[in-house]
């Protein structure tokens, strides 16, 4: 049993906000406004109490085994690459893309955490291939309000084509079969969307694969 060693504790204060039912009983006057109350609750410092061991934090672990085909296509295109944050996204602004770090990609049951790194990066890379000096991909009015829908299929498809040219996923992953079924609900009202997108991110794929293509016929 856990004891705390003869040391003072520490005052804390917190605030529980009341519920509806609570407000009603503490005061009539005052309906509809919210009603906090102050609690104070006595702490102690772990290095204070006995029989207690700090769990060891757990080293973070890059669980990706490097793609040599993928790397030099990414090499190859000079592209701007942040790491930081929780989450993946390509900046048109600023003309560069942000990744999470490596070892947030532990894997799910339908990618490696390889598959996930990359497959993520890949899509954001074919973001990067739609930037106005670039593909200038755009979808016009035919899509309207839906355009972002089609950019995230085609980054999806792009993503999914990538990685079945640089050998990194050979089968087609559910995950990528989700996303781009989220964003083809929102766009039930075209049949030919799916198709559309998929000429897309076939130009997508084939413009960055172009990059290091180059480079091995400069390199020969």
């Amino acid at each position: 049993m856990l004891a705390a060693v003869h040391k003072k504790s520490s005052v804390i204060i917190f605030y529980r906000d009341l519920a509806p039912s609570d407000q009603d009983n503490a005061s009539n006057d005052d309906r509809g406004s919210r009603t906090f109350v102050a609690r104070a609750s006595r702490v102690f410092n772990v290095a204070q109490v006995d029989g207690f061991t700090v769990p060891e934090l757990q080293t973070s672990v890059d669980r990706i085994d490097p793609c040599e085909a993928a790397e030099a296509l990414i090499a190859c295109t000079h592209v701007k690459i942040s790491i930081g944050g929780d989450r993946a996204f390509y900046n048109r602004m600023s003309d560069q893309i942000t990744m999470p770090d490596r070892t947030r990609f532990i894997g799910t049951k339908s990618s490696s955490p390889t598959e996930a790194w990359y497959s993520t990066l890949l899509h954001e890379l074919t973001h990067w291939s739609g930037a106005e000096h670039r593909m200038a991909r755009t979808f016009g009015e035919r899509f309207g309000d839906d355009a972002y829908a089609m950019e995230e299929m085609v980054a999806e498809l792009g993503a999914a084509f990538l990685c079945g040219d640089l050998g990194i996923t050979v089968e087609p992953r559910p995950d990528h079969a989700d996303y781009i079924g989220h964003w083809l609900r929102i766009l039930k009202a075209d049949r030919k969307a799916i198709f559309a997108a998929a000429s897309a991110a076939n130009k997508a794929s084939e413009f960055l694969m172009t990059f290091s293509q180059t480079q091995q016929r400069e390199a020969a």
